[in-house]
């Protein structure tokens, strides 16, 4: 069982002043990511610690950065989720070869995201 944080995304009202903004301070690269309004963020050298990450334009003026956690089942996550306290408020979504996801909120309010790696989502 993994259960890491493995990926975090930042909401961006203008992605590029936001890309342009990272690169210049960290260095960090960016790569678009699909037909989406989201790009993949590459923070460093993937053989020191540390995690990478997405920017994406921002859907609802409140979201948060959100950090998402690798399970292996999702399905079986939700339920134990909401058992603990914990709400689903994004259901679980496909990424097309990638894996499903969901976000959450913890019995505090934050939200986190979920997410199973399956190549064969879609």
């Amino acid at each position: 069982m993994n259960n890491r944080v493995v990926h975090f995304e930042i909401p961006s009202d203008n992605p590029d002043k936001s890309m342009k903004f990272f690169t210049e301070v960290f260095g960090w690269k960016f790569q678009k990511f699909g037909n989406f309004d989201y790009w993949l963020i590459l923070t460093g050298d993937p053989s020191t610690p540390g995690i990478d990450g997405g920017l994406m334009k921002k859907i609802d003026p409140k979201q948060p950065v959100t950090n998402h956690i690798s399970v292996e089942n999702l399905d079986e996550m939700i339920p134990k989720i909401e058992k603990a306290g914990g709400k689903i408020v994004v259901s679980k979504t496909a990424i097309p070869g990638v894996g499903y996801y969901a976000y959450f909120t913890d019995p505090d309010g934050n939200i986190h995201g979920v997410m199973q790696d399956d190549q064969k989502a879609g």
